[in-house]
């Protein structure tokens, strides 16, 4: 495996398990030089706590993209998380043609909803703001929340294979090109993965835990883009990136105080097995 350099873009939450707090170590695990730029700083996450401090660094961006090209630093992929306003969206695809190299890919998680609901501070013309950056992706990792919001298709909390094939039908001809569809399940007890590619689609199924841990959706789009990123393809790496993200929550089940975050770091060494 060549040495790659990759730029992640999302926010940190100095505690709790999220965002660029696991995206760094992952995908520095998975062998890769990874560069961030911070969308805002929080002293801790937002949900449970009661309370957290805020700082935007939207404006920061511009001046990060002008040093860059000065300096001439260039990314052999971008991987975005969780972006805070419209504004920083148009920055987003601004880095993602001025510092990368060519042929360098794009990886978008859209980040913005699940459980049929958009997060609070997002609306409609965020998710109209996202479509260029998602369908002009070289891979997207929607849940079918996001999946749903982008492609105007109602969601629904239970449904057959043909109600996700459409889904992925509409994707694909708004422009996505590989669909990392998460959080699909057919079965009682059961999610999944749906990787949709060249017109053919795959599906990996595992056990769904019903206690969930805040920060496994970083978790498994993080090892999705360094097991890609390793060199596995879209399917290899969403089955790695499955397994881990299992793997991190069984982790945390057995420890009741440790309630805002998912216990990755003890297993990272697990991942790396994966990747071999």
């Amino acid at each position: 495996m060549s040495y790659k350099r990759i730029l992640t873009i999302q926010d940190i939450s100095c505690v709790g398990q999220c965002s660029l707090t696991e995206a760094l170590p992952i995908l520095s695990a998975c062998g890769l030089e990874t560069a961030i730029l911070p969308s805002a700083v929080l002293s801790n996450h937002t949900a449970g706590f009661t309370g957290f401090t805020f700082r935007d660094l939207t404006d920061d961006m511009p001046d990060i993209e002008k040093q860059w090209e000065k300096e001439n630093l260039k990314f052999e992929a971008v991987y975005t998380g969780y972006l805070g306003s419209t504004k920083q969206i148009g920055f987003v695809q601004s880095i993602m043609e001025s510092s990368t190299v060519p042929g360098a890919m794009r990886i978008v998680d859209p980040a913005m909803a699940d459980g049929g609901k958009l997060y609070p501070i997002f609306d409609m013309e965020y998710v109209n703001a996202m479509k260029p950056l998602v369908f002009g992706a070289d891979i997207t990792l929607p849940n079918i929340t996001e999946a749903c919001f982008l492609t105007g298709m109602e969601y629904k909390e239970e449904y057959d294979e043909a109600y996700i094939d459409e889904l992925l039908q509409k994707m694909a001809d708004a422009g996505a090109k590989t669909i990392v569809l998460t959080g699909v399940g057919f079965k009682p007890g059961k999610t999944g993965v749906m990787v949709y590619e060249n017109g053919e689609k795959k599906y990996y199924e595992h056990d769904k835990i019903a206690k969930g841990c805040h920060g496994t959706g970083d978790v498994y789009a993080s090892a999705f883009v360094g097991a890609l990123m390793h060199g596995k393809d879209a399917f290899e790496a969403a089955k790695i990136a499955a397994d881990y993200t299992v793997l991190c929550i069984e982790n945390t089940q057995d420890d009741p105080d440790h309630w805002y975050g998912v216990k990755f770091e003890p297993v990272l060494g697990d991942l790396i097995e994966m990747l071999k």
